[in-house]
């Protein structure tokens, strides 16, 4: 295996970096500065997205630095999961820049399903927009009834009738549903069938979000923040009917869908928490040696030192695991890589807690503010480590996988 990048993969991480350094970094704060006030005290449905945004993405897409997630070289950078990793890194130092280049969740993870799984029309209708950053898109899985760690607890469904899906249940933990440009979800349910397994009774349908009996129930916050303009919401569907082909796929294919979308997207999120918590090692190094007390800068403290080496290790090992995983995806796929997938997912965003737990600790009372990142930080860190599956469902997996190798029932 050989980790280092491409002459192409190496050309797009050093013009992200210039474009971020040049154009992101310096408008970063302001930015958040104007969505916080903007959304102070408002109910969400009068959020709105700052012009400033707009304004960055056709920038970005007129520096070709676009859509850099897809692999397909016609749509977007023709990057393997190898090679995009890196630049999923640096994006995961600012908490704005993926949506900037148009590589942010869960638009990337619905617009890959799309580009490998939806049919010409579907592709059309909604991939096109999506890809151009025109609309934004939400993906309805978690559940608030159920155990949702345990996808097949699914209690919503998807009933095909005739020329029809019927759609019927409660969806929560919504990502982005209180986006302004949010138009369409993808919605992963039961479609009951007896004579198919139970890995073969899900599907995911295209749902525009203005559609009859589709309702918006609240915005979820996460540590008391609405994580606006965007937000995190309670959805329901109450007998939504929308045309049997906006089922992707076919009736059935939910599960397989969402194993191939999971992979490569799991990839991304660990790479942005190992940007964060570069940035976050960053800020507690300069904090730490900009401040004194007791006659000592604060680094050379409390056994400070030893926090920063720890940090290094953890990053490095972190880093080191997940391109392994990366290039296990190119060479052999998802399903074969599931070990990997699985031991990032718990790794990856476990670093970034205690990274930025430290951080913030040093930084003292300016840590939980909203004059730095890293609040953000920690709760997409600990945010991260129930979606896309817990902790624990992840340590499950490679425990089976690895009992298997012995022998073992996986049961």
């Amino acid at each position: 295996m050989h980790f280092e990048p491409s002459d192409k993969a190496k050309d797009y991480l050093e013009r992200v970096r210039r474009f971020m350094r040049e154009h992101i970094e310096p408008v970063e704060s302001e930015y958040w500065a104007e969505v916080h006030a903007s959304s102070a005290g408002t109910d969400w449905r009068q959020w709105k997205v700052p012009a400033r945004m707009e304004a960055l993405k056709a920038r970005a897409r007129s520096e070709g630095l676009w859509n850099l997630f897809l692999p397909d070289p016609k749509l977007g950078a023709g990057l393997s999961t190898l090679e995009y990793a890196p630049l999923a890194e640096e994006m995961g130092r600012s908490l704005m820049a993926p949506e900037v280049f148009n590589c942010n969740a869960p638009d990337s993870g619905n617009m890959e399903v799309l580009w490998r799984y939806g049919s010409e029309a579907q592709q059309r209708q909604w991939l096109a927009p999506l890809l151009a950053g025109e609309i934004r898109s939400v993906f309805c899985m978690t559940e608030p009834d159920v155990a949702s760690s345990d996808a097949t607890n699914m209690q919503a469904t998807a009933v095909v009738e005739g020329d029809e899906v019927v759609l019927n249940g409660k969806k929560w933990w919504t990502s982005g549903l209180g986006d302004p440009r949010a138009k369409v979800a993808i919605f992963m349910a039961r479609t009951p069938d007896a004579s198919a397994d139970r890995h073969h009774q899900h599907s995911m349908v295209l749902v525009p979000l203005d559609a009859p009996g589709v309702s918006i129930q609240r915005m979820l916050p996460v540590y008391g923040d609405l994580d606006a303009p965007h937000g995190h919401g309670e959805v329901h569907f109450r007998d939504v009917r929308v045309p049997r082909d906006a089922i992707i796929a076919g009736p059935g294919k939910g599960f397989e869908i969402a194993q191939g979308r999971l992979g490569p997207g799991r990839i991304h999120h660990c790479m942005r928490c190992i940007g964060a918590a570069e940035r976050a090692l960053e800020l507690m190094i300069d904090r730490g040696m900009s401040r004194t007390a007791f006659g000592k800068p604060l680094l050379n403290l409390g056994g400070n030192r030893e926090r920063v080496a720890d940090a290094r290790i953890a990053i490095d090992q972190a880093r080191l695991l997940t391109l392994y995983a990366a290039w296990k995806i190119d060479a052999v796929g998802a399903l074969a890589a599931m070990t990997e997938i699985s031991a990032i997912k718990v790794v990856a965003p476990n670093v970034l807690q205690r990274v930025v737990d430290d951080a913030i600790q040093l930084h003292g009372g300016a840590g939980v503010s909203r004059d730095t990142p890293l609040a953000n930080f920690f709760a997409q860190a600990r945010s991260l480590r129930l979606a896309d599956g817990p902790d624990e469902v992840h340590k499950g997996v490679i425990a089976r996988i690895e009992l298997a190798k012995r022998g073992f029932s996986r049961s």
